[in-house]
């Protein structure tokens, strides 16, 4: 019997979430934690034998919270899966054995994500790879940040082999920025409340793939012409140039959600100070 649970966060997810829950098939307790979709996301879950709980959202580290500590799960480890994602069947098999076989010390499994772009893996442009902390013990990790979350784990964590698979433009290009402009709004937030030395340089050169990468993200973000440097970085240090026609189109739209940010603290600041915008 597997030793995970699935945990699906939606909101209007009609597009994605058939497929998704598919993908999960081999989990016999998956739950899609809703909030308060207005499309057919509720109808498609409870058709796919699905559980379904309603909470509306105030932000990603408070709605994935709510689903760690308020759900019953049947089983002692959740496996976190977005709607535009699909669980492999390589992933599947490692994540249910690993947990399965896991010493009580160990509480959360790292992964990381391909992500597909005019029907191919992004293996460069999108900074493959970044690790996310996805399978985790129930009661032993907490999440931080209202985007692009942090997992704290109270114990180990160890890294699985496998991927999950990524299609963030099923919903189309147009979603992709509104979406994006979304997250610009948090993120411009959290530039301008973040404490100066927040990070040490030193993680850099540490041996935990998310500290490094959560240290260049603080260091980029002080850099002048940051967007450019952005697209420069994905197009040529990372050879996104490699990925072809989608490479070259997704390293400029990186570029353009780095804009948004930078726009956005500037408009944040000045009215912190009385100032026009």
């Amino acid at each position: 019997m597997s030793a995970v649970s699935v945990l699906i966060l939606t909101l209007n997810e009609e597009a994605n979430l058939a497929d998704c829950i598919d993908s999960c098939s081999w989990c016999d307790d998956v739950i899609v934690f809703d909030s308060l979709s207005q499309d057919r996301t509720r109808e498609i879950a409870l058709a796919k034998n699905a559980r379904v709980i309603e909470r509306p959202f105030d932000n990603y580290a408070a709605q994935r919270n709510a689903a760690l500590t308020g759900v019953q799960y049947k089983h002692p480890w959740v496996l976190m899966v977005d709607a535009d994602e699909r669980v492999p069947a390589d992933l599947a098999a490692e994540a249910s054995a690993k947990a399965a076989a896991a010493d009580p010390d160990t509480v959360m499994f790292r992964m990381r994500r391909k992500d597909f772009f005019l029907g191919q893996w992004l293996k460069r442009s999108s900074g493959y790879p970044t690790w996310f902390g996805r399978l985790v013990r129930i009661g032993r990790v907490r999440v931080e940040r209202d985007v692009n979350e942090e997992y704290i784990a109270d114990g180990r964590i160890e890294h699985l082999n496998s991927h999950l698979h990524h299609y963030p433009f099923n919903k189309g290009v147009a979603y992709w920025f509104e979406r994006h402009n979304r997250y610009s709004s948090m993120e411009a937030l959290a530039k301008v409340s973040m404490a100066v030395a927040e990070h040490k340089a030193g993680s850099l050169f540490g041996a935990d793939p998310v500290a490094r990468r959560r240290t260049m993200k603080q260091m980029l973000y002080r850099v002048p012409a940051r967007p450019f440097i952005v697209f420069l970085y994905l197009y040529f240090v990372r050879l996104g140039v490699l990925d072809g026609h989608a490479g070259f189109q997704f390293s400029r739209m990186r570029a353009i959600y780095e804009s948004l940010i930078d726009v956005k603290v500037m408009e944040i600041r000045r009215r912190q100070r009385g100032l026009a915008v």
